[in-house]
């Protein structure tokens, strides 16, 4: 009957259209069924992965997480767990086992990338801008006091001796120092947004390498287009931003490495959504771009606050510079992740943004 549960799409319709990794374990713990994403997840083919255990693709940090699973007779769940990925690299991951009803020895395991989750979602957001909406408040009582210290700085420096004028100049940089790391927190604290509109990602990239290629002195940037890609909604201002913090932290990382390497890469990546705070409608994240070089990356223990104001490993960072990153990107509903292939020796920064949506024309009206 229409509207009834014989209209309802089958099982494996329902879970092939899901955008988490699902895996179905037999009574061994060996794979007996994947869904697409979980094809993608674990980077092999269902039919690759078939027999084989997953707990040997996937081998937890914590040793007692898998220990579990052989004796689970109800459902297990652990968020943000360390996990090595065979051929991917290593992995925070949210993961869900369950027992499959009336056949105990088989299991429903469900596993998705804590980041990625984290991206989704806006949890991290409110914590950030409590910490960032403060220069809007302060930066008007701190930068008159910094503009007259400036002064007088100049002002001295007219009057001492050439011997000390080095100091006076001291000053007036460090003021200026001040100033501009205000500026750059009052961007991030910024509510108002610029506005999106369809953007060709390939133009963007362009102008951002234009500036990289300027500064001279860095390492060659490979890149690997998709010719294809339609255009996305963003702005154009903020990706050229965007990708010049990530094209120089990606220079300065691999600068050491005897063989230095920047690539860049644009793809289709389908099945990604963002629940946008806005009206609550999942927006689609299809185009990934993605920086990767290999230099030795971020330390283990500070991977997962990258995002974070004020976290930085260089020695002359403010740690400034990926939380204004991630700040233009989520205005365009768009959403940034990090991770490290140890196995490979890379370490990728992905951007998946939205499409533009096609603009209807008006249709012509007679007057009446």
């Amino acid at each position: 009957m229409p509207g009834g549960l014989d209209n309802w799409p089958d099982a494996l319709r329902q879970l092939n259209s899901l955008t988490v990794a699902v895996v179905l374990l037999g009574p061994e713990q060996q794979i007996m069924g994947a869904n697409p994403a979980a094809e993608q997840f674990l980077g092999q083919s269902l039919r690759r992965v078939t027999g084989q255990r997953l707990f040997d693709l996937v081998r937890f940090d914590e040793p007692r997480l898998a220990a579990r699973v052989g004796t689970a007779d109800s459902p297990l769940s652990a968020r943000d767990a360390g996990a090595m990925i065979a051929g991917v690299g290593h992995r925070r991951l949210d993961v869900t086992i369950a027992p499959v009803v009336d056949s105990t020895s088989w299991l429903i395991v469900s596993l998705q990338d804590a980041a990625a989750a984290e991206g989704l979602g806006d949890d991290s957001r409110t914590s950030d801008e409590a910490v960032l909406r403060a220069p809007e408040i302060l930066a008007h009582e701190i930068k008159n006091p910094l503009a007259g210290i400036r002064g007088a700085a100049q002002l001295l420096g007219r009057k001492v001796a050439d011997k000390d004028r080095a100091l006076t100049k001291l000053i007036a940089d460090e003021v200026d120092r001040i100033a501009k790391l205000i500026d750059e927190m009052q961007t991030l604290s910024r509510r108002t947004t610029e506005p999106v509109a369809p953007c060709n990602l390939h133009e963007a990239v362009r102008r951002a390498r234009a500036v990289i290629d300027a500064a001279g002195n860095r390492p060659r940037i490979e890149e690997e287009f998709d010719p294809s890609l339609p255009n996305v909604l963003g702005s154009a201002d903020g990706l050229v931003q965007v990708l010049i913090n990530l094209l120089s932290n990606a220079a300065e990382a691999c600068r050491d490495v005897p063989k230095p390497r920047i690539i860049m890469r644009t793809r289709f990546s389908s099945g990604l959504q963002l629940h946008t705070v806005s009206n609550g409608k999942p927006v689609r994240l299809p185009v990934e771009l993605r920086v990767s070089d290999n230099g030795p990356g971020v330390e283990a223990a500070m991977r997962d606050h990258i995002f974070e104001p004020f976290v930085t490993t260089k020695k002359s960072g403010q740690g400034l510079g990926l939380a204004l990153v991630r700040k233009l990107v989520r205005d365009m509903n768009g959403r940034i992740t990090h991770d490290r292939d140890e196995s490979g020796g890379w370490t990728h920064f992905r951007i998946h943004l939205p499409l533009a949506q096609e603009t209807r024309k008006p249709r012509n009206t007679k007057a009446a």
